[in-house]
């Protein structure tokens, strides 16, 4: 099968090529997996902290991608939820122990064997993915593969995040960045939240357009201030000072929630000018957002097709996957990445 292969650990810019594409075997499942010809894959900022090591692979070289969506093809012994021919999808959680507290609370995100697709198991920059069957999700039909791809992360992630955020009906949310996970999270925002307005903070001018056309009560950049204070910010950014920049715009009492794998370290030292006083006091809490579990997949997955959400998303070869994962870098973004396999 071709796959678009990671083997080094490398600094990565405009012009960088840190996949290779290769050949190699076709996977085969094992007991209670399912083999998935795979036709679509959310290309995820994951990928670059992937590939620059602020969460590496478990060995090298590893085929990255955990936004995946293919047709079954065969099945292992044992496995008998999908049959051949059915529609699944593979999210970033891949396994997890089943035994301990974390999972027999459904919070398999905080098992300490939590594996991730693409990162601990290789994932759907191929043509070909195994899973076991136990995680793996039936697509709704409403979805292309192409527009399924980014709900698995991109839109578990940010469900998750937006419930962890403590939101109700009224409360005003600023989320911070506008990528894939964002827009999604402004459309989740305007349907359940009817009375809620949505302030958006990003970087381009071209995203604070793409917010207002989403139905952004307010964009603007990243350093400037709300025309009021906020109930809850969502952090999607790769970077330090933007949490600065949110906790000077949350009301007393106000959550954020950072939806990161990994931060960079370019800008870190922008936290020695935290101001307990203006930016942290009188309440305001910070939260973090540690991968997912699966019932955030399966709950979001219904949601969308209710609602129904559609992700905007621009669509790539599978051979083109650097030039995806450099726009990404160079955050060249409306909506979701996809890589369409053939």
């Amino acid at each position: 099968m071709k796959a678009m292969v990671l083997s080094k650990i490398s600094r990565v810019h405009g012009d960088s090529r840190p996949l290779d594409l290769v050949e190699l075997p076709d996977p085969m499942p094992e007991d209670r997996e399912i083999l998935i010809k795979v036709s679509a894959c959310g290309v995820c900022h994951t990928e670059l902290d992937e590939i620059e090591g602020r969460t590496p692979p478990a060995h090298l070289p590893m085929i990255l991608g955990h936004q995946v969506v293919g047709h079954v093809v065969k099945t292992g012994a044992g496995a008998s939820r999908f049959g051949v021919g059915d529609r699944v999808g593979i999210a970033w959680i891949f396994s997890a122990c089943g035994a301990c507290r974390h999972c027999h609370a459904g919070n398999e995100n905080l098992c300490g064997q939590f594996k991730a697709t693409g990162r601990d198991a290789p994932g759907g920059y191929a043509e070909y993915a195994t899973v076991s069957e136990d995680f793996a999700h039936g697509i709704p039909e409403n979805f292309t593969d192409s527009q399924a791809a980014p709900l698995l992360c991109a839109g578990a992630i940010g469900y998750r995040s937006l419930r962890l955020t403590g939101i109700q009906d009224g409360f005003s949310l600023g989320p911070t960045g506008f990528g894939a996970s964002a827009h999604l999270v402004l459309k989740i925002a305007r349907h359940k939240y009817p009375n809620s307005r949505v302030f958006v903070f990003a970087r381009s001018q071209l995203e604070r357009d793409f917010a207002r056309e989403l139905g952004a009560y307010w964009a603007g950049a990243t350093e400037k201030r709300a025309p009021e204070k906020l109930d809850c910010i969502i952090d999607t950014t790769p970077v330090w000072r933007p949490v600065l920049e949110a906790l000077e715009n949350l009301k007393s009492g106000g959550r954020l929630v950072i939806n990161a794998i990994r931060k960079e370290d370019a800008d870190k030292k922008y936290l020695v000018n935290l101001d307990y006083p203006t930016q942290l006091w009188m309440e305001k809490e910070i939260k973090s957002v540690a991968n997912v579990a699966r019932r955030d997949v399966r709950d979001f997955l219904e949601l969308a097709a209710e609602i129904p959400i559609i992700p905007d998303i621009q669509e790539f070869e599978l051979e083109d996957a650097n030039r995806a994962l450099m726009e990404l870098k160079s955050r060249k973004i409306r909506g979701a990445k996809v890589l369409v396999v053939e």
